[in-house]
């Protein structure tokens, strides 16, 4: 009888774990399908680059917006009904995408699009700390390397339909429809109400209150804020300061987030072998060597060598800065994600303006250089964290 139950509950948390897996891959698959739609979205509604730019914020705005009420959603409702309705409203936003030609009504459906965004990355990782939890094993690298597979399917592919002559509105719509077919697929093994920690009082100041939660948090503002600047500024590093053709600079991003998602896939496998700690610290200083090599070898090949090494090694920080999130005694993962990830949007949305604000006065190297000092307090902290 005891064995029988250990088969059923092993069976069950493979069955969760492929469910979790099929999440992330549906999130960053929407997310990212988004991205080769921007230029005709600017044509159709006719607006100059500083009205898209507001547009583009929206995203941002809503995700932050909605990240402080999402845990008291989840504490309430359960992973599955927040997961499985943010799916739903993401299926149905996404053509809307392609249709609205009015200013207004766009910023008001990239809102939404942005809040789907925040609720999916709060709801996801709250399943994935909990499955991974009852596991025994690392897990949140491999969750999060199906995210960044995720990313690149859906932008690639969304890009090759409308290379093949395929209408925006019909591209996003297959998308759309593999969406839903994926969230009726894991739908049966997401985590329901009784599986989820309990509501709990307090929100976002509350669990920032707690002294490893905002230590957490704010690096993972310096992450995220060293994320941000590999996506806004390394294309224009490798043109200005490098002199990159502007139309092969773009490689230096796309190597980037491959050695992420190839890191990230790999990630439980090392952690499982060597540990968090030394997963943090070595997984840091290996992307603090990346970003030494962009900033002061003047050679255009060893900064694409750089910006691998720097993938390579911040790919699992994230995750294992989560986990840690994810197992405070004190503070549930409905409520430790929420935080953590708030401030760590902040850094995400800040950083390469500040970046921008740096260079004005300096020059870009010495801005993308000062990221190193971020991944640098991540490796002097790594021991601290992971004790």
């Amino acid at each position: 009888m005891t064995l029988n139950l250990l088969i059923r509950g092993a069976t069950e948390n493979v069955r969760q774990q492929i469910a979790t897996r099929i999440i992330f891959f549906l999130t960053g698959l929407g997310m990212s399908a988004w991205a080769p739609l921007i230029p005709f979205v600017k044509s159709r509604i006719g607006i100059d680059a500083g009205s898209l730019g507001l547009l583009l914020f929206c995203i941002g705005a809503g995700s932050m917006l909605i990240m402080p009420f999402t845990g008291r959603l989840i504490g309430k409702l359960g992973c599955r009904k927040i997961i499985l309705t943010a799916g739903l409203l993401l299926v149905l936003d996404l053509p809307l995408l392609t249709l609205l030609d009015a200013p207004l009504l766009m910023g008001a459906a990239l809102l939404v699009f942005g809040a789907i965004n925040g609720i999916m990355d709060v709801a996801m990782n709250s399943q994935a700390i909990i499955v991974e939890r009852e596991s025994g094993q690392a897990k949140m690298s491999g969750f999060h390397g199906f995210y960044s597979i995720g990313s690149i399917s859906g932008a690639g592919s969304v890009s090759l339909l409308l290379w093949a002559g395929v209408s925006p509105t019909t591209a996003i719509g297959l998308i759309a429809a593999l969406i839903a077919l994926l969230l009726v697929i894991a739908s049966a093994d997401l985590l329901a109400k009784s599986e989820v920690d309990g509501e709990q009082k307090g929100g976002t100041l509350f669990a920032l209150s707690h002294g490893k939660i905002l230590f957490i948090a704010l690096l993972c503002f310096f992450v995220f804020l060293t994320e941000g600047a590999m996506l806004d500024w390394s294309s224009l590093f490798l043109n200005a300061e490098r002199g990159v053709a502007k139309s092969q600079a773009g490689l230096g991003y796309t190597l980037y987030a491959i050695a992420v998602t190839l890191a990230r896939l790999y990630g439980d496998r090392l952690i499982n072998a060597i540990g968090r700690y030394r997963m943090l610290l070595l997984g840091s200083l290996c992307a603090v060597l990346g970003l030494l090599l962009v900033t002061t070898v003047n050679l255009a090949w060893v900064a694409f060598a750089g910006l691998i090494l720097v993938g390579l090694g911040i790919a699992n920080v994230v995750p294992i800065l989560f986990n840690a999130a994810g197992n405070q005694e004190h503070v549930p993962p409905n409520l430790a994600f929420p935080a953590v990830t708030l401030v760590g949007y902040v850094g995400l949305l800040a950083g390469p303006a500040l970046i921008g604000f740096i260079a004005k006065y300096s020059n870009l190297t010495l801005a993308f250089g000062c990221t190193i000092f971020c991944l640098l307090l991540v490796s002097l902290s790594a021991r601290a964290l992971t004790r």
